[in-house]
């Protein structure tokens, strides 16, 4: 048992983080009901803590290689778990959305680490076999958030998708002080502040400008000076990063079609597998009237099941696959799952979605736990925390982007009925769709521009080369 303490350390604490970005999705009408907000405003509640997790990740990850990963897993846990209890007793909307971005900061110090503490604990069978498992976690996770949400919401009250934290925190951390060792990368590391500011401001000004552009308008002044503060933050960070003596991201790893390709996967697939969901459920609860437990139910669990079984008993075969083919035929797969919900009608059941989230979820299980041991093989063990925090920083950017945009297209489409809530299935359908097409491009780019990965050196794992490649190749 004390030799698989590590896996359960990470996979606890990384079954946490993620859940608490989509756990939120059932829970928003009564929080706005409660908080007297909008359930617009209540964007940031989900888009809060995905920016802090996508920008803070890659510093998180240098710090970890300096600091030690383990301790910064259980400092992460420690303010994930206060960040918690804050939102727990927030009693405004403000306050909830600051105390997200705070929740996002401990995630991004657990999440920095967890690729690399497997990584250096674990190896030949054992690193399969461990890499399966939090595949599957990461799989589950996200799409059981919404299960887990309506649940507390419906029979305890919003505040408790908060509260249940707090005992999990600490057994996450008794797991932790009791199994895992400490490990260093480089000692020299050092936490990047411009680059992290400029890669913040970039994240969050685009956010906004898509956020409000769904709202007043593309060419609105609010919208416009979003985009253009987003430009020049995006040319700093360049810039910063460029001169860096060590820069939290080497840009020089984008010099591989190979490298890019699969961040721009990272960032599809997890637009295109959840970031639909909140949208989902509001057509589940507002239109069909479910209640919470029904609408997480109904919303997440096949995708949760489907993911959770093909990743467990599946991941070691995985492994072994180029990821060429294992993501690239899992982003399609996730595309088709989403158009396969997108045959929705005013008389349309709730349990139309159901096909397409089974087929999202074989995909979703394809794809993460191979972008993850991918990334990792991509870089020396050294720099394995910035290998980590690149596929997660795109991840969890990809997630809030995705809700900003599928955002305005629902709300755009919702505009054009006379009735709103008759238009909810029609402006759900047309989201899907985009979610879909999204998807489906991914998929042919990672067929074309991602390498059969070269032989591995170590004999533990994929290996992702970072020269050029060219469409097609092999």
């Amino acid at each position: 048992m004390r030799k698989w303490s590590p896996l359960l350390a990470v996979s606890i604490g990384t079954f946490m983080l993620l859940v608490d970005v989509t756990i939120v999705t059932v829970a928003l009408p009564a929080v706005a009901g409660d908080l007297h907000a909008s359930l617009d405003g209540l964007q940031w509640v989900l888009d809060g803590y995905a920016l802090a997790l996508a920008a803070l990740l890659l510093g998180a990850g240098a710090l970890a290689d300096r600091h030690g990963r383990r301790r910064m897993y259980l400092a992460g846990t420690v303010v994930f778990a206060a960040a918690s209890l804050l939102c727990a007793v927030a009693d405004d909307a403000g306050l909830l959305v600051a105390a997200r971005f705070l929740q996002g900061v401990g995630g991004a110090a657990m999440f920095a680490t967890t690729v690399a503490l497997l990584g250096v604990t674990y190896q030949g069978k054992d690193r399969g076999i461990a890499f399966g498992v939090w595949g599957a976690v990461n799989g589950a996770a996200a799409a059981a958030g919404p299960i887990v949400g309506g649940l507390l919401t419906e029979h305890l009250g919003w505040r408790w998708i908060f509260l249940v934290n707090l005992p999990v925190s600490l057994l996450a951390v008794w797991f932790t002080v009791r199994g895992v060792t400490e490990s260093k990368g480089r000692t020299d590391a050092r936490f990047d502040v411009p680059g992290t500011v400029a890669f913040t401001i970039g994240a969050a000004a685009v956010t906004y400008g898509l956020i409000r552009g769904g709202e007043a308008g593309w060419t609105a002044a609010s919208t416009l000076t979003a985009f253009g503060v987003c430009a020049a933050a995006l040319v700093v960070f360049l810039l910063v990063e460029r001169s860096a003596a060590q820069p939290m991201l080497d840009l020089r790893l984008f010099r591989s079609a190979s490298f890019s390709t699969l961040m721009v996967a990272a960032v599809l697939a997890q637009a295109a597998a959840f970031a639909y969901l909140p949208f989902a459920t509001v057509w589940l609860q507002e239109f069909l009237g479910k209640g919470p437990v029904d609408a997480g139910l109904l919303g997440a669990l096949p995708m949760s099941v489907a993911s959770f079984v093909v990743a467990a008993f599946g991941g070691r075969l995985l492994q072994r696959v180029a990821p060429r083919w294992t993501i690239g035929a899992g982003l399609l797969l996730v595309g088709a799952g989403d158009l396969l919900q997108a045959r929705l009608t005013a008389a349309s059941p709730a349990t139309a979605l159901i096909p397409g989230l089974v087929v999202a979820g074989v995909g979703v299980a394809m794809v993460l736990p191979v972008l993850a041991s991918a990334a990792l093989a991509a870089a020396p063990p050294e720099r394995s925390g910035m290998a980590s925090g690149a596929v997660n920083t795109f991840r969890q950017l990809g997630f809030a982007l995705g809700v900003a945009v599928f955002g305005a297209v629902f709300s755009h489409r919702l505009a054009g009925h006379r009735d709103p809530r008759a238009g909810v299935a029609d402006a759900l359908d047309h989201t899907l769709v985009v979610a879909g097409a999204l998807a489906l491009a991914a998929g042919v780019l990672v067929l074309l521009f991602v390498r059969r990965p070269a032989p591995s050196v170590r004999g533990d794992g994929p290996q992702v080369r970072l020269d050029p490649a060219v469409p097609g190749g092999h």
